[in-house]
């Protein structure tokens, strides 16, 4: 898949930090049956990589991994199956690495400069992050406005009460979120039920 193609499957990317494995299939279960299938595991546990393993089973799972900060990173996360990567910021190793792997990736950015470093590397759908301690909508506006090829997965603040002013902007393709599944939480009906009003959203292109 191409990382056009993943991030409009769904109009909401869960961000998800899982410290126990045993979560991973049933959270991976609800989320699509909500009608949430793109699942970004945050490399920021002991157990991520095991948990992307344990998701990338599930029929339907669209699995990630995110918080990717290195070359060293993303080889364990395609090792673990992740489909795509996603990393808060961008490097040029970890630039070299993902188009070395061939992965789908979603680098962050923040700033102006930021966006062109990227667009250097050949990257032209983005991470707005952290969105809104980076200046929210207004800044994702005024960027989106110079940068018209490029299309944004805010993330980093996002509500589900925020959701759609975000999605109402057609340079943005997706959001990503942690209200969908908080760390920890394990009622699976809940989650499923969040992920299917979630899904119900609809970008503005």
């Amino acid at each position: 898949m191409t990382i056009d193609e993943i991030m409009g499957l769904a109009p909401v990317i869960p961000v998800l930090v899982v410290d126990d494995v045993a979560h991973a299939i049933p959270l991976a279960q609800a989320l699509v049956a909500g009608g949430l299938p793109v699942l970004e595991v945050t490399l920021r546990t002991a157990a991520a990589l095991d948990v992307i393993r344990a998701m990338a089973s599930v029929p339907g799972a669209v699995v990630g991994a995110g918080t990717v900060l290195s070359a060293q990173d993303l080889a364990l996360a395609a090792d673990a199956g992740a489909r795509f990567i996603v990393s808060p910021g961008l490097s040029e190793p970890l630039g070299a690495a993902a188009r070395a792997s061939g992965l789908p990736f979603l680098p962050g950015v923040a700033t102006a400069s930021d966006i062109i470093r990227a667009l250097d590397q050949g990257f032209n759908r983005l991470k707005f992050f952290p969105a809104t301690a980076s200046g929210g909508l207004p800044a994702l506006k005024a960027m989106a406005s110079v940068f018209g090829a490029v299309r944004f997965c805010p993330t980093g603040g996002i509500t589900e009460a925020s959701a759609p002013d975000w999605l109402a902007e057609p340079a943005v393709a997706c959001v990503g979120g942690s209200w969908i599944a908080k760390r920890g939480e394990s009622d699976w009906a809940t989650i499923t039920a969040r992920a299917r009003a979630a899904a119900a959203l609809k970008p503005a292109a």
